[in-house]
């Protein structure tokens, strides 16, 4: 499983305009609808449960939302980089901006977690992170996410 099997160039985007978990989580759902034809309700529904049973963030200005959302097929994800860093309960408190959303069909099992492994190791390398906070173009922030795993394949 490669990040580009969970990432659509479509569902990486810069967002300035959210100052709060509760507009992340929805900008994070609206992101998945558009990118990847979701029904947005449902999805922030299961967002919301999940971090109602603990903070998705991570540390180091990274959270890792997450959620099985009923009727998905497949493994999806979308990727927001905030311009302004907010508050979103991380284990080390800092401010996030760097937000990896990973949506899993209700029974996917282990490729759930793959997928979430994946996007943890690759969230936690700090030049990975330091790049994607230096850009602000979609695209690049793409090419970052999913030319730094194959890097490291080959």
């Amino acid at each position: 499983m490669d990040i580009y099997d969970l990432l659509k160039p479509e569902a990486v985007k810069l967002v300035s305009t959210v100052s709060s978990k509760k507009m992340l989580l929805h900008a994070v759902a609206d992101l998945a609808a558009q990118a990847h034809g979701m029904d947005a309700a449902p999805t922030l529904n299961a967002l919301q449960e999940r971090e109602a049973q603990g903070p998705t963030g991570v540390g180091h200005g990274v959270a890792l939302p997450h959620a099985r959302v009923q009727g998905l097929d497949s493994v999806k994800s979308v990727f927001i980089r905030l311009e302004k860093p907010i508050d979103f309960g991380a284990v080390d408190r800092q401010r996030v901006d760097l937000f990896f959303g990973l949506l899993a069909p209700e029974n996917a099992g282990v490729e759930h977690l793959k997928a979430l492994a994946l996007i943890s190791r690759t969230m936690r390398d700090s030049a990975i992170c330091g790049k994607l906070r230096a850009n602000e173009d979609s695209e690049t922030l793409y090419t970052i996410l999913t030319e730094a795993h194959r890097q490291k394949a080959a």
